[in-house]
């Protein structure tokens, strides 16, 4: 399994508009621009959402196809991945039928849009292992401790095969931000369960305090994504430029951590 970028761009998401920031990108052709844009100033990963003719969220396998092919010209050696994300317009089933007609190398897909209810497990698990055949790399979504526990859980009761993950820790929400954050702490704990398996984890952050929240993401020893999906502010309130500006603010705070060069004797 491709391990996850070091630092990954989420440039638009399913929700905000060019009301949000008029330097969100909407179009495909905004999309690559501002995929080339990331790539130079330090990401090396790409998470993409598509929209239709009216702007909003949009499953689409052909749509995903061609703009898949066009960053891998555009971007080479930039980790591609897709949403699955329902976005309130789609239903699970939506989604596997997409993820089957596109099978793409590498896609997010959250637990809790894929089973809602325990009813919904025969599905799930038929798709899940389906991926797993088809090398269909998933990184699995979670939004609090408690999905992650139910996540291993799952794992360990052959549910969702394999014995490597990839996985993204979700801290905050649109609606508020960082107020309803939970430390990264909270969702690494029910990992050490989780005996044999592996996991590589990223974060995602709401709000001025994404910068701090990726920082310690990976000090803990997991990735990072950035953008607008999640937040158009630096870390100090201010209203980034762009997505690049972004990702060009966190790589210097990443690089930070690095232990300077010994100096010679």
């Amino acid at each position: 399994m491709t391990p996850l970028p070091r630092l990954m761009v989420a440039p638009n998401g399913a929700r905000r508009g060019k009301a949000d920031h008029p330097q969100l990108p909407i179009t495909d052709d905004e999309v690559v621009a501002t995929a080339r844009a990331c790539q130079q100033a330090g990401a090396d990963g790409i998470h993409v959402h598509i929209r239709d003719a009216a702007e909003k969220h949009l499953l689409d396998a052909g749509r995903y196809r061609a703009l898949i092919d066009r960053l891998a010209d555009q971007v080479p050696g930039m980790y591609l991945q897709v949403t699955s994300e329902t976005a309130g317009r789609y239903e699970a089933e939506e989604q596997r039928a997409m993820m089957r007609s596109l099978r793409p190398q590498k896609i997010s897909v959250g637990l809790r849009e894929m089973v809602r209810l325990p009813r919904d497990w025969p599905q799930a698990l038929e798709f899940y292992h389906w991926a797993a055949e088809e090398g269909i790399e998933i990184q699995h979504i979670l939004y609090s401790p408690h999905e992650v526990h139910a996540f291993v859980s799952a794992c360990l009761n052959r549910l969702i095969p394999g014995r490597h993950h990839l996985l993204l820790f979700v801290q905050g929400s649109y609606a508020n931000g960082a107020q309803d954050s939970v430390p990264l702490e909270e969702y690494l704990e029910p990992l050490t369960r989780a005996e044999g398996m592996e996991f590589d984890w990223m974060a995602c952050a709401f709000g001025p305090e994404e910068t701090d929240s990726l920082v310690r993401a990976v000090q803990l020893g997991g990735k990072a994504r950035v953008g607008f999906e999640n937040s158009l502010w630096h870390a100090d309130g201010s209203l980034a430029r762009d997505n690049a500006e972004r990702v060009r603010a966190l790589d210097a705070a990443l690089r930070a951590l690095a232990p300077a060069d010994p100096a010679p004797a």
